[in-house]
């Protein structure tokens, strides 16, 4: 599942623990992070891990079309104490729907359905939701009604249920919405899509996608978690009340993750889906144009959503991901398919963006921080700054425009408000992209007492065009 989440407080054991355990997994490639960059990257999750109190934390990163680092941090359970290790298994919650929304395209390619079907075609029983397309359900335009929208597992949803029990209880009632005219998240209609799965597959939807999915990209680690708990060996998962301590979560019961968060697995192996994402292996490139292309409502609005992944634009760079979320778990999976990196959180507390913040993090280390370039133009950025706080600035590293931008009042302004903040305690580049032939870098000032934020625009031949600031 995707819900909203809470932030979470940490005990003071988990503050010391974060600092201690941490177990490495060798890269699957001949390329690893640089050792400086290793350290920024554990240091950055044990920090979230520390403010948040969750358990642990597993990731896996991708550069170049390889898994490049993974890493685990914390306990994968707090009684009796177990350290968490790249190898374990973790629910993915709804980052399944990457893989259902691939089973159905794969089913497409080779005739057994298609996903401009209707789903009436395939499951009887369905009401109005019969004439809903299965290209509708994949990307929640169906109008078909979650039956899952709480932060929590509500009493029935602790007991097994069949998935016929959900569509009669959820998908054959009036549509939310015309179809299409609407985007509203539905784990009932990913339940619909899998049950049509069943049908045109002719064999459970977990053992479809093993046999074309799983087992071609070697992702061994796979198991359906809506049949059966994870093995002992694995992370349990934690739920917390408030900012409570973290408290053993109750796994939902049988059914009710069917097809919409079936999923568990170790962080590489989600890693190597995202690399057959990024070297377009495995699905065919009518069945990749679908998965990842952004379906539009009928007034032409678009939706920030594919089949079965969201699909952005982060600073000028093309991201596909999803979050998940079921009882105990949370889990974020980035894609950067344009520049051949991927990013893979998993952790086991539910209710908590522990996992999105520790991607967030990682996307700045793995897209900006590593760059030679950009490295070397946090650090005149930085003197740049400096110099600002005295008024004063080099004119010869200024464009025509920005020396006129920096008057005599301009510059007293800058000294008279910035001196007196001293020095920063962090000077951190967020994000960088292109814009009219120019290189735009923000940056993130931090002092002890207040934030700001500077935007630094570029020639290529590296003389200032911008440099602004203001306050966050």
């Amino acid at each position: 599942m995707t819900r909203s989440l809470r932030l979470a407080s940490a005990s003071v054991f988990i503050r010391v623990l974060v600092g201690l355990v941490v177990v490495a997994l060798p890269a699957h490639s001949g390329e690893s992070l640089a050792p400086a960059l290793r350290v920024r990257v554990d240091t950055s999750v044990q920090a979230v891990l520390a403010r948040t109190g969750v358990p642990s934390a597993s990731i896996a990163l991708v550069r170049n079309h390889a898994i490049v680092y993974a890493n685990a941090y914390g306990w994968a359970q707090l009684e009796p104490r177990r350290v968490a290790t790249p190898p374990m298994r973790y629910a993915i919650g709804s980052i399944t729907k990457e893989f259902t929304a691939a089973a159905v395209l794969l089913l497409q390619e080779g005739g057994r359905l298609s996903v401009d079907d209707p789903a009436g075609k395939w499951i009887t029983g369905l009401g109005a939701a019969a004439d809903v397309s299965i290209r509708s359900l994949l990307s929640h335009t169906s109008g078909i009604r979650d039956y899952w929208p709480q932060d929590y597992d509500p009493p029935a949803m602790l007991k097994p249920v069949t998935i016929e029990e959900i569509v009669s209880g959820w998908a054959n009632q009036p549509l939310d919405f015309a179809t299409g005219s609407a985007w509203q998240y539905s784990n009932t209609g990913y339940v619909v899509a899998g049950m049509i799965a069943e049908k045109a597959a002719r064999e459970p939807l977990f053992l479809f996608m093993r046999a074309h999915i799983f087992g071609p990209l070697h992702m061994v680690s796979v198991v359906d978690f809506d049949a059966a708990p994870l093995p002992a060996g694995d992370a349990s998962g934690y739920t917390r009340y408030a900012l409570g301590p973290p408290r053993p979560a109750v796994k939902e019961g049988r059914g009710w993750l069917f097809a919409a968060a079936q999923l568990a697995m170790n962080a590489s192996d989600l890693a190597r889906w995202d690399i057959a994402l990024i070297e377009r292996r495995l699905l065919s490139s009518a069945s990749l144009r679908d998965l990842t292309t952004e379906v539009r409502l009928a007034n032409g609005v678009g939706t920030g959503y594919g089949l079965g992944l969201d699909v952005q634009l982060d600073s000028g760079r093309r991201v596909l991901k999803h979050g998940g979320e079921v009882g105990g778990f949370t889990a974020e999976n980035r894609i950067y398919p344009d520049d051949g990196i991927a990013i893979v959180v998993l952790t086991n507390e539910d209710a908590t963006d522990a996992h999105d913040t520790i991607a967030d993090e990682l996307a700045e280390l793995m897209l900006v921080a590593d760059s030679p370039a950009d490295a070397a133009a946090v650090a005149d950025a930085k003197h740049m700054f400096s110099e600002l706080q005295r008024g004063r600035i080099d004119p010869a590293h200024l464009t025509a425009n920005a020396r006129s931008y920096f008057s005599a009042v301009a510059l007293a302004d800058f000294k008279s408000s910035l001196g007196p903040l001293g020095d920063p305690v962090e000077f951190t580049l967020k994000r960088s992209a292109r814009r009219g032939g120019l290189i735009t870098r923000v940056y993130d000032i931090s002092f002890s007492n207040r934030k700001l934020s500077a935007v630094v625009r570029a020639m290529p031949d590296g003389r200032i065009e911008q440099y602004t600031v203001s306050a966050k």
